[in-house]
């Protein structure tokens, strides 16, 4: 209460309401039920007039009390033992009751069993106004995470405005008209989203013009049975796809009154749309956004032989659907208008009028395919809602009876049957059981689909043959398929806890990745087709790099990762959680920041704290951005350092390129840096400046005497080792350590210890250039530092020709490296062409 200083009202659960002193800790009052029969305290809310509290009971009972006094001023039934009130809120703006609406006292009441929100006039004893039906989504019967019912209501202080939430995860504001008066509110405002757990999700990928959609929108389908397109960029353009004109059907047969569900089950809300959506499919390539097909449409026609006959040609201008989801138990796969957020005009049937498993949409936009329980897979056209193939594709009576004979014959030549390569015919190869996937290649030419059968089939896109097929029967089956168009890739789960990536080129297994520890739930490609993140019952999201084969991430959660999806640019990733509202958005860090793609082990797996809406649990995307790097623990798998992966391969050094190629150049670049003009005298300084000046010189003199002695030290120090080094490997016959310290120098440096050579007194032992060669001979021998080589022979004869051209010595050297030298040169030539031969081979359309 406003004006009762440190007082507290405490309501029990008998009804009692206890008044207590929160300075001295004392109880001081308590008010008694108006009857014994009242049950529990539901709510209490103080109202704009002093000393008078509403109060409500479990059993529907409102009483209006003053408790200074302790007497019921009011007392009305604003419910039942069934739909107790749970939220009270009174009108301050003096406005709203009486016939005209010019007089003060209306109060809201509402119930958590129902959508209902009743407004009441307090004058005359208290009757209600009127009933804003169905503000919410009543109660469903989804599930226990499916939620409906209002929550909360709340009057504006001094506004015609009510702001109501509920557990259908959604809030909205209601204003209430003056002029003409109306006692029931029009809805102002609204933020919603999934009332239960979200079972699949899909970016949007970009429509034909290269529109940035596919990092923008996000297609989520959840238990409430809603179909929601999520924009990253700006919440309040997030909207949940209409399935039609529900609530006025919904009104018009009677769900939404308080008493439907009195005698007995009946219709429900959610019985008028759609079951849960299970898998989505999307291209936006024939989308023609807001102007598709205008004018009113029937929504989900499932006769489509009776369909209302739509103008090509209008279609065809303007676009058709874009969307196609699964729904649970149930045998037809259902389109969606993106651009118009709408229900679309089909439902496609399975052909063996099973239940619908998957789904898939062409690259084109233009075909659906829909995939059955039972092993069949059927293709429908989206602008005419025709059916257009089955795979495998159905025979005629002729090719029924060719078929017969043809197998008949096979079967009498067991000879040739095993010594020819196995060959699929027209009408065979239907999966037996579940279709888990269905995948269109880039170019509308192959159709992959995966079942519970434990095979994988390709099938041709025009005939319906089937063309190819996998068989992982022994082992496990797939569970989803995943498709990479950039490197034409197709990665499936499997049932033994692995996922497998095949090249659709060649149709065999390229990696298999392991690690989860139970059921992979989901899965998907990074935009680049470099990653496969997968989330599984270990509630553990791994994430491995497709060229090395290498966990290179992963992320223990508190709960399972449902589902899973990677927004085109790379920049999200969306989550869902088991059991848990709302969808989880992680930002790619590497896109902004270095980090290291090195394999870890499950040792380093930490748990991981979801973040929420309002920032609590995660430290924000600055923070993650500015954060210091970790230094590596002590269980950290690290990448071994290996300088040549085998002696059968010419490696190039790590030497940055611009270091050797200042090496080169280093002539060029000092004559491009020599100045113009000789340096200038300082000029006579006047009569009455002291001699400061010359003063300064002479100390400079002296400084730069003193560095040059210490400068003409180091480079002594310097060229010792450099010499001691190459004399130390001509001894051994191993110069290693050599090569790596002049690998080290600068340019400059190297160019210097490269015009020192000399050649002694004469005799091989004290040739410094003749040591050099071999130390040359002996690294190209074993193929390293290949580039290195060539550029240090290079600098080699420019300065020192004239001696190699003199000496019998240094001749036969420098032969023995050009043999070396040319003999590499022709073993590349050969592994080159024998490659780009066999390429070309593969690539020619006559193979």
């Amino acid at each position: 209460m406003p004006t009762f200083l440190n007082k507290i009202f405490v309501g029990r659960k008998d009804g009692w309401v206890e008044i207590w002193n929160l300075s001295t800790g004392k109880l001081i009052y308590t008010i008694l039920p108006p009857s014994p029969d009242s049950g529990a305290v539901t709510c209490l809310e103080p109202t704009p007039a002093l000393s008078l509290m509403a109060i409500a009971y479990s059993h529907g009972q409102l009483i209006i009390t003053n408790v200074l006094t302790d007497k019921i001023v009011l007392q009305v039934e604003a419910g039942s033992s069934e739909h107790p009130v749970n939220s009270i809120s009174f009108r301050t703006d003096g406005m709203g009751a009486g016939q005209d609406g010019r007089k003060d006292g209306v109060m809201a009441t509402a119930t958590p069993s129902s959508g209902d929100i009743t407004f009441w006039d307090l004058n005359g004893g208290g009757r209600v106004m009127g009933v804003l039906r169905s503000a919410h989504n009543p109660p469903a019967s989804d599930g226990p995470h499916v939620s409906g019912g209002v929550s909360r209501v709340e009057f504006l202080s001094g506004q015609p405005v009510i702001v109501t939430s509920g557990q259908d995860n959604s809030l909205k504001s209601w204003i209430f008209d003056a002029t003409p008066f109306s006692p029931i509110p029009r809805i102002l405002h609204s933020r919603s989203g999934h009332a239960g757990p979200v079972n699949c999700l899909q970016f949007l990928p970009s429509d034909f013009d290269g529109a940035d959609a596919g990092n923008k929108w996000l297609l989520s389908g959840g238990q409430d049975r809603s179909l929601w397109g999520w924009s990253l960029r700006r919440d309040g353009q997030s909207s949940e796809l209409s399935q039609g004109n529900i609530r006025k059907k919904a009104k018009k047969i009677g769900i939404l009154a308080t008493n439907a569900l009195a005698h007995g089950p009946t219709t429900t809300l959610e019985d008028l749309k759609a079951p849960q959506i299970t898998c989505i499919a999307s291209s936006l390539n024939r989308d023609g956004g807001i102007g598709a097909l205008p004018g009113k449409q029937p929504i989900w026609q499932k006769d489509l032989s009776q369909k209302k006959a739509e103008s090509a040609e209008i279609s065809g201008m303007t676009g058709w659907e874009s969307v196609v989801t699964a729904h649970k138990n149930d045998t037809h796969a259902r389109t969606w208008f993106w651009g118009r957020k709408r229900a679309g005009r089909w439902a496609f049937p399975t052909s063996d009028s099973t239940n619908v498993s998957t789904v898939a949409i062409s690259p084109c936009g233009t075909f659906a395919l829909v995939g059955s329980e039972a092993g069949a897979i059927d293709m429908y056209n989206l602008q005419s809602g025709v059916h257009r193939q089955r795979f495998p594709s159905k025979l005629t009576p002729a090719q029924a009876r060719q078929l017969r004979i043809q197998q008949m014959k096979q079967a009498d030549d067991v000879v040739r049957l095993q010594g020819s390569p196995q060959k699929f015919s027209a009408g065979t190869g239907k999966h037996t059981k579940a279709v888990t996937g269905i995948i269109v290649d880039s170019m509308n030419k192959m159709i992959i689909s995966c079942s519970e059968d434990g095979k994988v089939k390709f099938w041709d896109f025009l005939t319906g043959n089937l063309v190819e097929q996998i068989d992982w029967t022994l082992t496990c089956f797939p569970t989803a398929a995943r498709y990479h168009p950039g490197s034409n890739l197709v990665a499936f789960s499997c049932s033994n806890m692995s996922i497998k990536v095949v090249d659709m080129e060649t149709k065999k297994v390229i990696r298999e990745f392991w690690g989860p520890q139970d059921t992979i739930n989901d899965f998907c490609f990074s935009h680049d087709g470099r990653w496969v993140i997968a989330a599984s019952r270990d509630r553990v999201v791994r994430v491995w790099d497709l060229p090395t084969s290498h966990l290179i991430d992963a992320i223990r959660l508190e709960r399972p990762c449902k589902a899973l999806s990677m927004s085109s640019s790379g920049e999200y990733l969306a989550a869902t959680i088991e059991d848990q509202l709302g969808v989880t958005i992680w930002t790619n860090k590497s896109l902004f920041k270095h980090v290291p793609t090195r394999q870890i082990s499950e040792n380093e797996v930490g748990q991981t704290e979801m973040p929420t809406v309002s920032g609590a649990g995660n430290g924000g995307l600055l923070a993650g951005a500015f954060e210091e790097e970790e230094t590596e623990g002590d269980n950290a798998v690290l990448a071994p350092t290996i300088e040549q992966l085998s002696s059968e391969l010419t490696t190039l050094s790590l030497v940055p390129k611009a270091r050797w190629q200042t090496l080169l150049h280093l002539d060029l670049i000092k004559a491009r840096n020599k100045p113009k003009e000789a340096p200038k005298l300082p000029e006579k300084a006047p009569f009455f400046l002291t001699s400061g000046a010359s003063d300064a010189n002479a100390q400079d003199k002296n400084e730069d005497l003193s560095k040059s002695r210490i400068t003409k030290l180091d480079k002594e120090r310097f060229e010792e080792l450099f010499t001691t080094k190459l004399r130390a490997g001509a001894a051994a016959g191993n110069y290693d350590d050599f090569i790596e310290h002049l690998k080290s120098l600068s340019p400059s440096s190297a160019d210097l210890e490269l015009r020192s050579l000399s050649v002694g007194n004469g005799d091989d032992a004290s040739n410094e250039l003749l040591h050099f060669i071999r130390a040359l001979t002996a690294r190209l021998q074993i193929r390293r530092d290949y580039e290195l080589n060539q550029v240090w022979m290079t600098v080699f004869l420019r300065l020192h020709s004239d001696l190699v051209m003199g000496s019998e010595a240094l001749l036969s050297a420098l032969q023995e490296w050009r043999s070396y030298q040319e003999q590499e040169c022709k073993r590349l030539d050969d592994l080159v062409g024998y490659c780009s031969g066999v390429v070309g081979f593969l690539r020619s359309p006559r193979t």
